[in-house]
């Protein structure tokens, strides 16, 4: 996976003038900004946080005492039950100077053979390992923090989080985001033991009036006791993300601190070997090729201000990303894959503008990336984010070369957003462009707003517009427009829910966006309640779940979809898990769709029901299970479709994971039958927090290919890397095609390096 170089570069973010122009709506969205934002304060007077009187040594070890100058932070158990007293003591120290932000921890634990470390990879989140953290909501905005973890192996897991970490449908947290900052651990028969050296050009914050606040999470998990430890005292009733809401984080300043704008370089050169067998011109049989590859590019991140950042990069590189996993579609509709480029994770949540489930205005996967997954090389781009008086801003604008299938495109992204009302509320809006030096235009744009209205009762709207090559274009028109209303109350214990309704028109597509059906109006929404027994229930939590959607058609006039859900929720405190209910369809299907050359659903209304449940097994111990499960009706037949991943941390070194994927349909009527099997096994062996190596192979029936991936990372420190990477996808039934298939589709053998100069 290379990308090759250009001569060209561009950097145009267009708005085109060729059909109708949408400055009055760039008028419209510039002056919601201009609103002046009430910012209502906490009641709770802010900590302050002791500047840094000595020296520390930095070895893991925080028992300088220059640490006594620092205050102690007391937590108290998250969950299972909040407010208890918690069975281990943990003491945290917070000090900072010109240069660095320090965190001094202390994990003591009665029982040091309890204290569980299964990993030294970069970025783990996994359940079963011993964890301490700490979160900054750095512009104090209560929606967008970025937390830093550690473990007994003295891994690093930095993350950004998002949406105030509202959310039980879609991770509210970016693992992919990555800054400068370094973490030593050691151990000892008291517990074990942490220093952490955090950049301040790492935190993003604003300064007034000499001093800079921010909020502040701190986090000790303990698998062994499945229990979490919190400062401050955030309740577990706002679901599995409560100890990560930033709106409840306590307000500490840092008096007298000062941004640092330092200029990050990092060159990289890469060189590979590429093979490939493919289908000739008169598709006779294949033929072999091998090419060499070498590239080179560069990324510059310089801090302009305090509150923003400017990235620029060259030629970009994604040659060490890790394949999509496969996946089967049973639906009509498309498929939604998660992004893994590091470029366009970083600080992503900045440009999120979700128009309902993955439903988006920007995704970035339409950069660099055509229909099928295939590379397109990127010659370069530019990126801001930051917050300029009080506007959380981001811009981005990327330049493709051209391929067989796609012109060279240009392609831009402008985000803001700012509060209103009160700390929880904002408006917000997006322009997008797609302009492809073939004459051909994609523009969207859209405004959100999200009110909080009183305790945990929020209102959203969304509405967007697109306008593009050939279309009609019509301002204002929901022939080209996005909608969305919605009503949620966040809270996860008790009563819980979300009513909305939203739509598409027939030509609204937005050119870097992603929608999974379009033409529609739905209304719909989901009905929680859940219990919380008291301490001496071996049950966390359980309750009835249910959701309702119901989607017409907007062309036609008539229903599409119907959906009803019922199912209950039990999670108890030893980290079991399960789930059984039952489901409702009615598919009105306009046109064949097709499972495979050999199964396909005619048009025709259809109703039926399905049963679906899961379980999981304790994710705090080394070995777990989840088993998904659902079968029943399906169109005018019937379906089973089973899911079956294991994992297995067999030491701090070694971890194995795997997933299994069977799906069966049959269609009794045509004497028809679709069988799926997806099968994929991991295998990471870390030798220590800066070497390990990774492999991935996985096989999926409908291409009939066993794709292999094996990684060796070399990470000495933040923005230096050596990888070396190897991909192949290997035929498995030779035979079910003429002319007969080789066995190798294709194989990848690259070397990359990147080395980060800080001036």
């Amino acid at each position: 996976m290379t990308d090759s170089s250009g001569k060209d570069f561009y950097l145009i973010f267009n708005i085109s003038e060729h059909r109708m122009s949408p400055k009055p709506y760039i008028f419209l969205f510039l002056a919601i900004f201009h609103l002046n934002p009430f910012l209502a304060m906490g009641s709770d007077d802010p900590v302050v946080i002791s500047r840094l009187q000595g020296e520390i040594v930095f070895d893991g070890v925080p028992d300088e005492p220059a640490w006594n100058e620092s205050g102690n932070y007391p937590m108290v158990t998250h969950s299972p039950i909040f407010g208890k007293e918690p069975q281990e003591r943990t003491d945290v120290r917070i000090l900072f100077d010109e240069e660095y932000v320090y965190v001094g921890a202390s994990m003591y634990t009665k029982d040091v053979s309890t204290i569980r470390s299964t990993s030294k990879k970069r970025d783990d989140l996994k359940p079963d390992i011993d964890w301490f953290g700490i979160t900054f909501d750095s512009y104090n905005d209560n929606e967008n923090g970025l937390a830093f973890w550690t473990t007994p192996t003295g891994l690093r897991t930095d993350m950004a989080i998002f949406n105030d970490a509202a959310s039980e449908r879609l991770m509210p947290i970016n693992l992919s985001w990555n800054t400068h900052w370094d973490v030593k651990c050691t151990r000892s028969q008291e517990g074990w033991f942490s220093e952490m050296r955090i950049p301040v050009s790492s935190l993003k914050f604003q300064e007034k009036d000499g001093k800079v606040i921010m909020g502040l999470i701190l986090l000790r998990y303990l698998p062994y006791h499945n229990e979490i430890y919190v400062y401050p005292g955030i309740p577990n009733e706002y679901g599995p993300w409560s100890a990560f809401k930033v709106s409840l984080a306590q307000d500490v300043v840092f008096p007298g601190l000062k941004s640092k704008k330092p200029l990050y370089i990092t060159p990289y050169v890469a060189a590979g070997i590429n093979q490939l067998n493919e289908l000739n011109s008169s598709e006779t049989g294949y033929e072999y090729s091998r090419d060499k590859s070498f590239n080179a590019g560069v990324d510059l991140k310089f801090g302009i201000t305090s509150n923003l950042t400017m990235d620029l990069t060259v030629n970009t590189d994604f040659a060490q990303v890790e394949a999509d996993d496969e996946q089967v579609n049973l639906t009509r509709f498309d498929l939604y894959f998660e992004e893994k480029r590091q470029f366009f994770l970083e600080r992503a949540s900045v440009f999120d503008f979700r128009t309902g489930g993955t439903s988006t205005m920007f995704y970035s996967r339409r950069i660099g990336l055509d229909e099928d997954g295939n590379i397109v090389p990127i010659i370069g781009g530019v990126r801001l984010i930051g917050r300029t008086g009080g506007l959380d801003l981001g811009f981005m604008n990327m330049q493709t070369m051209a391929t067989d299938s796609l012109p060279s495109e240009n392609f831009g992204v402008l985000r803001m957003k700012s509060r209103v009302l009160n700390e929880y509320s904002y408006v917000g809006g997006i322009y997008t462009s797609r302009i492809g030096l073939d004459g051909s235009f994609n523009q969207a744009y859209g405004v959100d707003a999200l009110f909080r209205l009183t305790g945990d009762e929020y209102l959203g709207i969304v509405w967007g517009q697109s306008f593009e090559t050939g279309l009609s274009n019509k301002p204002l028109s929901m022939l080209n427009g996005r909608y969305r209303l919605g009503w949620e109350r966040r809270k996860s214990l008790g009563l819980h829910y979300e009513l909305f309704i939203s739509g598409t028109g027939l030509e609204y597509n937005p050119g870097i966006g992603f929608q999974s059906r379009e033409d529609y109006h739905i209304a719909g929404g989901y009905l929680n309640y859940l219990w919380q027994p008291g301490e001496s229930s071996p049950i966390q939590r359980h309750g009835p779940r249910s959701v309702l959607r119901y989607f017409i058609n907007a062309s036609r006039g008539v229903k599409e979809s119907e959906k009803y859900d019922l199912n209950y929720l039990v999670e108890f405190k030893n980290s079991w898990q399960f789930s059984l209910g039952a489901g409702y369809r009615a598919e009105n299907v306009f046109e064949t769709f097709e499972l495979s050359d050999d199964a396909f659903v005619p048009p025709g209304y259809y109703t039926f029901s399905q049963f679906l449940g899961f379980v999981t097994t304790p994710q705090t111990r080394p070995v777990w299970l989840n088993i998904e499960g659902m079968g029943g009706g399906y169109y005018d037949g019937s379906i089973i479709n089973l899911q079956f991943m294991p994992n297995w941390s067999i030491s701090s070194s070694l971890t194995i994971t795997g997933a299994y994927i069977y799906s069966q349909v049959d269609l009794p009527e045509r004497s028809q039958q679709y069988i799926s099997h997806i099968a994929r096994l991991k295998a990471l062996v870390m030798f220590t927090t800066k070497l390990s190596i990774s492999a991935f192979a996985q096989y999926n029936s409908d291409t009939q290919k066993i794709g292999s991936n094996v990684r060796f990372r070399y990470n000495p420190r933040e923005g230096n890397d050596l990888w070396l990477v190897y991909n192949e996808d290997t035929n498995t039934d030779l035979k079910r095609e003429i002319p007969y298939r080789p066995t190798l589709a294709g194989r990848t053998i690259m070397l990359k390096y990147t080395y980060t100069f800080r001036l």
